[in-house]
This record gives structure tokens, sequence and C-alpha cells, in this order.
């Protein structure tokens, strides 16, 4: 499909059905294609499950009256902590049908995570993987959990995910739900201070399938689902999880594919060629890592390739385009929003950058400092209309931090942008990321998309450097290509090639060649250790 983006913003309706909600679109999915795969599971071992749309939701109100029997309902919070699973979907879906508000927590995290998040939403239910109660069990004590569920595997005072839902009943009489009714508590994981708890309602996900389906994956309803196989490589604790396999996949009513294994990127081409995938959403570190393979080995059935996370290079870019005829189209949110810009289907993709706002939102660039958009070419703070659907309702139980979020027309993202005279949005870094030198404000990501671009560079990170006289300039931490040395002549090339590719001034004065960048848990990079490191130095 192609989008005409002119009519469609001019003539966009937001029709958020009063009655909205992921129990009851499952539940007309298996009604109405039961036996559609709804997901193909694989891990690293090979072993192999699926999942029809008939299956899903069979368990899902198993597990709901399973939650009903031991005291759960509305309103309660249900942590789950498991990874890419083939009943993820199952003890999502029944969680919500009993009006518990999710709680996903990844992997990644640590006991004194859990703990926090527990005590902070007061959670009555945990749902693991058996293989990392360990990651509960230290703390349970010190937080209100009371019931403990485990997937695959025996804990001891635990319940068996499985044997709760032996016996009960495939039907269950819920709870009225609704758009408005709450939907998760997803973390934020910020740079500084405790995450905060932002809340979302079910709408949510309509605005998922509404904005992400049709601006961003090319899904809308006149969309032939027989032909599609989709794969979104996020994990289940991080509100991406909510963008791809849960807002548009499952909300659609769509087959996809679920790979329980770490990510290896000549192991996720072959899957990509033996599953046959059509649609694809991964990060640019995984876009990135793709590019340092030949290409030419694999033979895709791709007609899609999306990139979220932070902005894409051209670099892979231009890879995907030369081995598959594909050219990666990058979407742009966060945890507190749905793809607020995107390089929708049919646009002419400007590498670099987000795309353009998407339709119905209000997606604009204000001054830092007040509530005044800013000119083209200039960097300003990515910002939302308060009152948009497309963002979060505030966070949960906090009505301090609602009040500093929503005190004015807008909501502030945090991230700076500038705009082209073609309305296109070009992602600046954090706030605090900006680098100015000489009186220059430069942005840390065109730094890096300029460095990446040199054969001999894998990844680049950019941060102000503190310099005596020009108060900070650029510096460059630089991980290598497979088979490339660190150099003096190296540090000088890369420095020549960036004063060709960008603005003279923007170039690195400072190189370091290190053998990775600090990564959040969400494989973003953390360019506030970086800063850290050269203040500290």
């Amino acid at each position: 499909m192609e989008v005409d983006y002119e009519r469609e913003v001019a003539e966009f309706e937001w029709d958020i059905p009063d009655e909205y909600n992921l129990p009851d679109v499952v539940a007309d999915h298996a009604d109405e294609h039961g036996d559609r795969v709804a997901v193909r599971f694989r891990d690293a071992d090979g072993a192999e499950a699926v999942r029809t749309y008939a299956n899903i939701w069979d368990d899902a109100q198993r597990f709901a009256n399973a939650l009903s029997d031991l005291g759960v309902g509305e309103g309660d919070r249900v942590m789950h902590l498991f990874p890419r699973h083939p009943d993820a979907f199952a003890v999502q879906v029944g969680a919500l049908a009993v009006g518990a508000l999710l709680v996903p927590c990844s992997e990644l995290l640590k006991p004194k995570d859990i703990e926090f998040r527990a005590n902070d939403c007061e959670a009555s239910v945990m749902v693991a993987h058996h293989s990392l109660s360990d990651m509960v069990e230290p703390v349970a004590d010190e937080t209100p959990l009371e019931h403990f569920v485990a997937l695959d595997g025996e804990v001891e005072g635990w319940h068996r995910f499985s044997d709760l839902l032996d016996g009960q009943a495939a039907e269950y009489d819920g709870p009225e739900l609704g758009a408005e009714t709450p939907l998760t508590i997803n973390y934020t994981s910020g740079t500084t201070g405790q995450p905060k708890p932002v809340q979302h309602r079910h709408r949510w996900l309509y605005c998922f399938n509404r904005i992400n389906g049709r601006y961003w994956w090319g899904i809308d309803d006149d969309t032939d689902l027989s032909e599609e196989y989709l794969w979104a490589t996020t994990g289940t604790g991080w509100a991406k999880w909510f963008w791809s396999p849960v807002g548009v996949a499952l909300t659609a009513g769509a087959t996809q594919f679920v790979y329980e294994g770490e990510f290896e990127p000549a192991t996720f081409l072959d899957l990509l060629a033996e599953e046959e995938i059509t649609k694809l959403c991964a990060v640019p570190t995984q876009y990135r890592m793709f590019a340092q393979e030949d290409l030419d080995d694999w033979e895709l059935s791709l007609t899609d390739a999306l990139s979220a996370g932070e902005p894409l290079n051209r670099e892979p870019i231009q890879a995907f385009e030369d081995a598959f005829g594909i050219t990666p189209r990058d979407g742009y949110g966060q945890t507190e929003t749905v793809a607020v810009a995107s390089n929708y289907p049919g646009i002419d993709v400007k590498p670099g950058s987000m795309g353009r706002p998407c339709p119905g939102i209000g997606t604009t660039i204000i001054d830092t400092m007040d509530e005044t958009e800013v000119d083209d070419g200039e960097i300003g703070e990515i910002a939302i209309p308060v009152d948009s659907p497309a963002i979060f309702d505030g966070y949960y139980e906090r009505p301090d931090f609602d009040a500093e979020t929503f005190s004015g027309e807008y909501y502030r993202t945090g991230d700076l942008a500038s705009r082209d005279e073609d309305g296109y949005l070009f992602f600046e870094g954090r706030a605090d990321d900006i680098i100015i030198s000489s009186g220059y404000r430069i942005g840390p990501f065109e730094v890096e998309d300029a460095i990446v671009a040199h054969p001999a560079v894998a990844e680049a990170a950019a941060v102000a450097s503190p310099h005596e006289e020009r108060g900070n300039v650029v510096k460059a931490y630089v991980v290598l290509a497979d088979g490339d040395e660190p150099s003096d002549e190296l540090v000088g090339e890369i420095q020549e090639f960036v004063k060709e590719e960008t603005a003279p001034y923007k170039y690195p004065r400072r190189v370091e060649f290190v053998d990775e960048l600090p990564k959040t848990s969400s494989g973003k990079t953390r360019r506030i250790e970086l800063r850290e490191e050269e203040h500290d130095d």
C-alpha cells in the first residue's frame, strides 16, 4: 500500500469506539478466523510451537478464570517477567480480561528493579518464566506480591501456569471493559532518577492499530493478512512489545513470528529467509550488524523493513536497498506515545529522518524555553498536544508528575529535532545530548551518521568533551568494523571524512576507539555515561 499523505492529513478524524478493548478484539479474531495462526514460535535450540487465535483466546479465558479464583480482579496490577514466549499473549489477554493492569518487566532488570516496581504500583501478582524466578524470590518478601505464577517449569511455592489452566473453562464472563479502561503501567528507563510509571488505557492499542498499522507497517482493513507474516524483534518487557506484536499484529489479526534467542546477525537473516517473513521491525543496532554481513548470501521475502528506537544511519539503509531492494523505514515514538512520526509507505526516505508527523496527532517542534513553534532548520523539542488521544493518560497515582507534565498546551518529549523544508523531521538528540561548541549547537546524530558512513566504522557515539577555549568540542567514541585496527592515521582519516560529509565545524576534534558502546537494556546508546566519563577525566 501507499499513503497519500496530504489527503490523509486533511481527512483524518479520530473515531475511537467507546467499547474498544483487547480481549474483545482477540475474541472477535477467534470467532472470525480461529484457525488462523497467530504465533509461530522458535527458540535457539530449535524447539517450535504454534498458537492460533482460538488457542490464545481459549487459554486467555482459562487464565482469567484462574486469576478470578485467586481473587484477582479489576484494578489489580499483574507484573510479568518472561522472554519472548508462545504463551505471552494468553497471559496478557487473560490478565486484561479480569480488568487488571499489566506491568511488563524486562528480563534484563535486577531484583532491586523488580522490588521498586512492585512496591511503586502495589502489584499483587507476578507471572515469571521459571528460569527468571531468582530475580523475584530475593525481594518477594519486601513487596506486596501475593501470587506467583511460573511459566514452563516448577518453582517451589509458585503456581504453575499450565496447572492453573488445567480444568478451567474456556469461557469467561468478566467485567465490562472499554477504551478508557486502564491497560498497562510501563516504567520508563530514564537516565536519571527512578523510572516513572506511565499509564495507558485500552485506546492506546486502537491508536497503534490506526496509526502504527497504516502509517508505518503498511497494514489496514484492506490488507490481505493471509499474505503477510510479521516479525518484530522486541522483547515482552518493553513498550515496543505493545507497539508491534500486540498493537499491530495481534489487534489486526495477523500471523507473527516470535523467536527466543540472542541476536546474531547471520542467524536472524537465516530465520528471515527460512520463515519467509514479509514485514520486519528491528532496532538500528541490528540493522547496522546486518550491514556487516555479505547480504547477497540471503534471499528474502521482505516487502517492508521497519526501524525504531533511535535514528537509522545511511549505511544500513543503503545495504538493505542494494541487497533486497527494500528501503528500511524509520518511525519515532516513546513509551508515552504511539508512532508520532514515521516514514510511511510510499514516502521518499531521507536517510537519518524519522519521516513526517503522522496524521491526526498534532506532532510539532517547539522552542525549548516556551511553546512557540520553531522555524524550518532550527532545533527544538518534539511536542504533542496534551489532548491528543495518542499519548499516555498520566503517571499511575502520581498527580505531582501529571501536574508537571500536562501543565501546558503540549506534552514535551524531551527529544530534540529539526524540520526541513519538506516537512521531514530529523532527530538531533535528547535535550541534554546537544553539544554546544564555540556557540554552535550540534546534534550528535548528524555527526554519528557521518562517522558511521566511513567503511572502517561499525558504530559511533558523539558527546560534548570539555575544552578550555571552545567550552566543549565534539568527541567521538568509535567501534571499528571487523578487520580494522585503531591508528592515528585512521583518526585523521575519519575527521577529514566527516568534514566532507557535514558542516566542518561539526567534525570530532577528539576520537577514541572502544570495543563497544554503553547501551540501555533496550539497545539505545547511553551517551550520558560517555558524557560523565568526559567530565570525570
